[in-house]
């Protein structure tokens, strides 16, 4: 069950706004070719896949098969249908998959969205031959700092204090028999400038749970922060365009 009601609307919003073009994910693919040694054919399961992004780009990366698992109807709409994906309805404690046939599960911004963590590592267990990673990109609770939009909207860190913790996650999946591997902030670039941020700010208002978690008050004070820079001129210091989120590896 996620946080936010994924329609039509905030589907689109989603694709539109929180989707980051491929040349920002760079060091996303350095990474995860990294921790995934991929191999041409092997099956990856997209766990939350939302609108298909990373879906679409393991299969260009990494040459390998992607099995998208996602519960809103709106999101999967809108994922790519080719060759290379087979799109699903499911979530991560009911996944439609049989036994031991995945070689990797990834699930992105996907944790913070599930009830029972625990009762998904036992999900995930059972459809992964044995071995296979699990990799997990997410904000966790106590490690924003690196994320752009605390920076502007630092009321969102009140949310993000609700997320699973890197502890709470290790030890759910520890139940299914998972122990971590490892741990990096990786960084990425959505955004050409602070102008393009602004402009953008009222669809991620409708399609990123945190912006939805926020006052109108707190909302309108981040508005004139990045209104105000960008009437400045220059990007304030500590304020760089690049945002970070956590890879965790579990084995």
């Amino acid at each position: 069950m996620a946080r936010i009601d994924y329609d039509d609307v905030t589907a689109a919003s989603f694709r539109t706004a929180r989707e980051i073009p491929r040349n920002g994910l760079g060091a996303w693919e350095e990474a995860v070719r990294r921790h995934l040694d991929p191999a041409r054919g092997m099956t990856v399961v997209d766990i939350g896949a939302g609108t298909g992004a990373f879906a679409t780009a393991f299969c260009d990366w990494f040459a390998v098969k992607v099995v998208a698992v996602e519960p809103s109807e709106a999101m999967r709409a809108l994922i790519s249908r080719r060759g290379d994906i087979e799109v699903l309805a499911g979530h991560a404690a009911c996944l439609p998959l049989p036994d031991a046939g995945a070689d990797a599960a990834w699930l992105s911004t996907v944790t913070h969205h599930v009830p029972d963590l625990a009762a998904a590592a036992h999900e995930i267990r059972r459809v992964l031959r044995p071995g296979a990673p699990v990799l997990i990109r997410n904000a966790f609770a106590g490690r924003y700092e690196r994320l752009r939009i605390v920076r502007w909207f630092p009321e969102t860190a009140r949310l993000l204090d609700t997320y699973p913790s890197v502890e709470e996650t290790c030890e759910a999946f520890a139940t299914a028999g998972f122990t971590p591997a490892a741990l990096e902030p990786v960084p990425q670039t959505d955004v050409a400038g602070l102008a393009e941020l602004l402009r953008r700010l009222d669809t991620l208002r409708t399609a990123d749970t945190l912006m939805r978690g926020l006052t109108e008050e707190e909302f309108a004070r981040g508005r004139e922060r990045l209104r105000s820079a960008v009437r400045g001129g220059r990007v304030p210091e500590g304020a760089d365009l690049t945002s970070s989120l956590d890879l965790l590896v579990l084995r």
